[in-house]
């Protein structure tokens, strides 16, 4: 006789339960900086337990312990009497830590080699074992590296001849020096206060200084129309959609670096979009209110302060994945407004998202869940300690050395001082986000909903304009290239030099900047990324002159700039730009 179901809906612990795991949850999550122990532990005895019933793995790793420590011994000898001797294994190209000439004099030669060699073997150790799941497999390798650049002989004094011979050359001054950027650093972390060198890049004093006013403001947006600068603008304005990750000036940082100047200038009427910085009364806040409430909302002000029957829009990062699911609703629903989409490092397809992609899975995203479930959001201080993780070597470990050892502070720049200006992410849109697209890839397979109902990307018809950078650890640009194979329209993609920041803000003029272009006509046949390199242009400079050339033969001649603003239509200027929402902490 088998015993009758328990109704749990009626269960009166349910509540509880659930207040005491998420509580539980937080805590843990909070002590690992957001790392999953759970997901951690199986992700080892995974990869431990498949390399243990692996003898021939283990056979090859022998022998390749025994062939590096041949290696380094031959080098040994042979750099005792010239150090110009050919190292025994070269460090990666983006790898900089021994370029210095010291690291070739004895034994920092020796050290430095043997490091390598021994970070060679790691990544075979922790790579290539059958049976072992893909990303337990990336989890594995990406920490041992991590735990290697943390014990690089570039991070100790005794090990490092560069630091030693800074110390020897200031006298033991450096060291001063860098201790007291230790203590301006942690009084400034303490205090809550932003880093050094930031107060010389103050929003709309510095940076974010492109004329304009606030034409429109809800809850979510302040809407941001910037003066003409030219006697004529094309009749199709541009609305940018930034990512809501990041404040909206990294689109008009200083002067010589701004894309909004750069684009009045060329004749374009621009709108930007501002976000809110949310707090905890804005958790309950969804991916469906940053559509309706952003660029929607802000379509509607666009076309009635110009009149203009159809938009330019623009998209920064998680800015581009929001405008290309508001376009192909638009295009579902049967809104021609859009002229053209252009999507700057914006990922649509989420199956290979790099490195970024470690930090999310059904384990890690239970934990972040139950963390911005106790605060309503997630802070900026969590994503940017994933950032700096997946550059440790960049941003961490030459910091702790050049900052603190060698007391040589990096003067702070505009796109520095930016970075360090943070926001956070309301709980319930973030952990869309995380779910449906990162995780479950909906939008790519056609499973997102608007409105009750699918959209495709597929019904994306409109020119496109894409750019991926080449070094971009956020949006790889791998995974940026695959709108190709989901979007029939005509695109036209840039791979540009540069990181996820850094290749966007590309201003003309700027030294030792290039880019790749291939365009795609519609509903035509697309190369995979890897073959698109070998038939793409290759051109230096600036992307942006490409792109504005784009814009204008998607446009009609020019004409009289439109109004600030429009108060007959409930568009009256509000305040000065860079507005309210942009200073809010």
């Amino acid at each position: 006789m088998s015993l009758p179901a328990e109704n749990s809906t009626l269960d009166p612990l349910d509540g509880i339960a659930e207040t005491l795991d998420r509580a539980a949850g937080a805590a843990i999550v909070q002590a690992t900086s957001g790392l999953s122990p759970a997901t951690l532990a199986q992700a080892f005895s995974d990869w431990a337990l498949h390399l243990a019933c692996a003898p021939g793995k283990q056979m090859q790793l022998g022998a390749k312990t025994a062939r590096k420590y041949a290696r380094l011994f031959d080098y040994a000898l042979r750099g005792a009497g010239d150090p110009n001797a050919l190292p025994a294994i070269e460090p990666l190209p983006q790898d900089r830590r021994f370029s210095d000439p010291a690291w070739r004099q004895a034994p920092f030669n020796i050290l430095s080699q043997a490091f390598l060699l021994n970070q060679q073997w790691w990544h075979a150790a922790t790579t290539g074992i059958n049976g072992v799941a893909k990303h337990h497999e990336d989890m594995i390798e990406f920490t041992a590296r991590q735990m290697l650049d943390t014990l690089a002989p570039t991070n100790f004094l005794a090990t490092n001849p560069v630091l030693q011979r800074k110390i020897f050359e200031t006298g033991g001054r450096c060291l001063v020096d860098g201790f007291r950027n230790l203590i301006e650093d942690v009084q400034h972390l303490v205090r809550g206060l932003p880093p050094v060198g930031t107060e010389d890049f103050r929003v709309g004093e510095r940076v974010a200084t492109a004329k304009g006013k606030v034409v429109f403001r809800n809850r979510l947006i302040e809407l941001i129309q910037y003066e003409p600068t030219t006697d004529k603008v094309r009749p199709e304005p541009i609305l940018i959609v930034p990512a809501w990750i990041m404040k909206y000036y990294i689109l008009d940082l200083s002067p010589e670096n701004s894309l909004v100047r750069w684009l009045t200038g060329e004749g374009f009427t621009v709108f930007m979009i501002s976000w809110h910085n949310p707090g905890s009364a804005d958790r309950d806040l969804d991916l469906e209110a940053y559509r309706q409430m952003g660029p929607m909302a802000a379509l509607d002000a666009i076309t009635a302060i110009t009149g203009a029957t159809s938009v330019h829009a623009a998209g920064y990062c998680l800015g581009g994945t929001l405008l290309s699911i508001a376009a192909a609703a638009m295009a579902r629903d049967g809104d021609e407004r859009l002229a053209s989409v252009t999507l700057f490092a914006a990922q649509t397809e989420f199956s290979e998202p790099g490195e970024l992609g470690l930090f999310i899975d059904e384990g890690q995203l239970n934990l972040l869940e139950n963390m911005m479930w106790s605060r309503g959001y997630l802070d900026s201080s969590q994503m940017g300690g994933a950032f700096q993780i997946l550059q440790s070597n960049d941003l961490v470990w030459s910091r702790v050395l050049g900052t603190y050892l060698m007391g040589e502070r990096v003067p702070m720049n505009d796109l520095m001082a930016w970075n360090a200006d943070g926001t956070r992410m309301p709980y319930t849109m973030h952990s869309q986000y995380l779910r449906h697209l990162f995780l479950d890839d909906d939008l790519a397979e056609g499973k997102y909903m608007v409105d009750g109902r699918t959209i495709a990307l597929d019904a994306l018809r409109k020119p496109m304009f894409v750019v991926g950078t080449a070094r971009d650890h956020v949006a790889p640009w791998h995974s940026v290239y695959k709108i190709h194979h989901l979007a029939p329209a005509e695109i036209t993609f840039i791979l540009t030099s540069g990181g996820h920041n850094a290749g966007i803000v590309s201003a003309p003029g700027h030294k030792g900047r290039s880019y790749r272009i291939l365009t795609r006509e519609a509903e035509g046949l697309s190369f995979d990324a890897d073959e698109w390199l070998l038939h793409a242009t290759e051109k230096q400079g600036s992307w942006w002159l490409e792109w504005g050339e784009w814009l204008g033969r998607l446009s009609g001649e020019p004409v009289a700039p439109p109004p600030m603003g429009a108060a007959d239509k409930g568009y009256a200027p509000i305040a000065d730009a860079p507005g309210h929402y942009v200073l809010e902490h």
